[in-house]
């Protein structure tokens, strides 16, 4: 384990994200709102305007200069996804907009070929909608079944009610680390339990992705999707990993230009790997940034920043703690924890709670969080929800706290 001044420089981060220099109502700005969307720094933004600026083309069919760096920068950028992640070729990495489309990709393009009149389908209460609406949609179409993996009391998935679910499974589909409760779950294990069943694992890591080393071959997942604006890259820009072997079964999701091989009068094949599911123009300049943030991420080093964030996550829950009336939702062990705490303040909406950090300038979020199974769990409207990154420190705990006990304060609970 890494010694805590070994973890990162968190100053000489910040120096790279000109947004955190705003200030709010004369305050400077706490951004814990990384669950939802990272910010960006200036390597990213730069590479970005390099592209408009000096190679601005559509990629792949040019023959002339600018489209033949436009598409080099594109490709690149698309293997560099590849290594992070430890697939086993560029091919399986599909550029897509974000982990929303990929999960429906899945459900689209694998799920109206494979999935029949009661198959089943597995996931687990702590999903984001995007991982649960598709499933639900294909099953009242092809008339299979939908069940799930309940939760307990802190926040882990209850693994015994998978043994009570009816078999066999054609797919299991969970989530890495719940972007509400902030629970990491055992891929490996279930990923295991799925393919012991015959079931495809799906894994939802646009929570895990952008804060911790992942392994693909290691996990042995058959899909996996994350989204590049978690991660210090753009919106409209994030991946679905497949196995190429099921890609190469699979139909397409969108067709058109791009993902075509051949069109004669009244039929058509398809483009290789990857491109066959990738129709029409891609966000060219979404794919680079994606690959200038995985080079920054890389240079400071996965593991560091998982460090870097258990820290935060230990400190926040201990601080935390101390508040009366707070509520935190989901496991207290850093280890099982990603850099997420979801509470609430006693007899106070979480919106209004949040309205107050942002007059504190302490930006965090409130709501469901897409995530309404969960507010089911706990028989609440909403809950408040702060998130780390690598550019949050604990001087920004000590800001989250005592905006808290403003908020205690004015609604005198």
């Amino acid at each position: 384990m890494l010694k805590e001044y070994e973890v990162i420089d968190v100053k000489k981060i910040k120096n790279d994200f000109p947004i955190l220099n705003r200030k709010i109502n004369g305050k400077q700005i706490v951004y814990l709102d990384n669950a939802a969307t990272t910010q960006k720094p200036l390597q990213v933004i730069k590479v970005i305007e390099n592209y408009y600026m000096n190679f601005n083309a559509n990629v792949h069919r040019g023959v002339y200069t600018l489209a033949e760096e436009a598409t080099m920068e594109y490709e690149e950028s698309r293997k560099r996804v590849a290594k992070f992640i430890n697939a086993r070729s560029y091919e399986e990495i599909i550029f897509v907009r974000n982990s929303t489309e990929a999960l429906n990709l899945i459900a689209y393009a694998w799920g109206r070929k494979n999935i029949n009149e009661n198959d089943r389908i597995l996931i687990t209460q702590m999903e984001h909608h995007s991982n649960i609406v598709p499933w639900q949609i294909l099953v009242k179409e092809k008339k299979a079944k939908l069940d799930y993996i309940g939760l307990t009391e802190d926040g882990l998935l209850n693994q015994e009610d998978f043994y009570k679910i009816d078999k066999p499974l054609k797919v299991f589909s969970f989530t890495h680390v719940s972007n509400t409760l902030g629970t990491i779950n055992p891929v490996s294990k279930l990923v295991k339990m799925a393919h012991e069943t015959g079931a495809l694992a799906i894994i939802d890591g646009a929570q895990s992705v952008p804060h911790m080393p992942i392994n693909v071959k290691e996990i042995d997942c058959d899909f996996m999707v994350f989204s590049g604006h978690k991660m210090l890259g753009p919106m409209g820009i994030g991946v679905l990993y497949a196995k190429k072997e099921i890609l190469e079964e699979m139909d397409p999701f969108l067709t058109g230009g791009e993902m075509i091989k051949e069109v004669d009068f009244y039929e058509s094949t398809w483009n290789e790997l990857p491109w066959k599911y990738e129709a029409g123009t891609p966000n060219v300049e979404g794919g680079i940034g994606l690959g200038e943030a995985i080079k920054y991420l890389e240079n400071i080093g996965m593991d560091r920043i998982r460090e870097h964030e258990k820290k935060l996550v230990k400190e926040a829950l201990e601080i935390l703690s101390e508040i009366k009336g707070l509520q935190i939702y989901g496991p207290r062990e850093p280890e099982i924890k990603g850099g997420v705490i979801a509470f609430n303040v006693e007899g106070v909406h979480a919106h209004d709670v949040a309205s107050i950090l942002d007059q504190e300038a302490v930006e965090i979020r409130a709501g469901h969080h897409c995530a309404k199974l969960v507010m089911k769990k706990y028989n609440v409207p909403a809950m408040a929800r702060a998130s780390f990154y690598l550019y949050n420190d604990s001087e920004e705990i000590q800001r989250l706290k005592e905006a808290i006990l403003l908020v205690k304060k004015i609604f005198n609970v």
